[in-house]
């Protein structure tokens, strides 16, 4: 995550350096993308990004995470207790709607294709919270692993969703 030097920034200089790690992560996988490319893109120097970010997979969670929040939010006002396999179906069609109309679209794509299997879970912070019971665990396994089919594979959508479908039916 940033350093406290960054956050420090005025929010247009923080904005600019956020629009070019958008960019140069939504391109170029963590493994391609360059420090050269985002200083160039944000108009700041090399020590610079030092000062904001540890390295490059400090600055990608940063944006990563960023967008992941922006896409989660109009899920917020959906929570509520006893979900339904149709309350997580429901779930699933708004964040692939959401993340297919956002500007964090290539983004999440090259997430789920590319830097997901670079980053460690615990890094990442996919760990499973503390109150997870071992069917809440399954579910957002299921969920996940179905909008990653989804926007790898636009085109079988509907098998993902069936299949996703049948299996919270059996699990809630």
């Amino acid at each position: 995550m940033p350093t406290q030097t960054f956050l420090n920034l005025s929010d247009a200089k923080q904005e600019r350096i956020f629009q070019a790690l958008l960019t140069e992560f939504s391109h170029y996988s963590l493994a391609d993308a360059q420090v050269a490319r985002i200083v160039k893109e944000a108009q700041i120097a090399r020590g610079a990004f030092y000062k904001y970010f540890a390295d490059l997979t400090d600055a990608y969670h940063y944006v990563y995470h960023r967008a992941i929040m922006a896409i989660h939010e109009p899920l917020r006002a959906l929570m509520h207790d006893n979900l339904q396999a149709a309350d997580y179906m429901k779930f699933v069609r708004l964040f692939v709607d959401t993340a297919e109309k956002s500007r964090y679209y290539d983004l999440v794509k090259l997430h789920f294709d590319k830097n997901e299997a670079l980053l460690s879970l615990n890094h990442a912070g996919s760990s499973i919270p503390a109150p997870y019971t071992g069917q809440q665990w399954a579910i957002q396994v299921l969920c996940h692993t179905a909008i990653k089919e989804i926007l790898l594979h636009p085109d079988q959508s509907d098998k993902f969703l069936s299949f996703l479908e049948a299996a919270l039916q059996r699990l809630v």
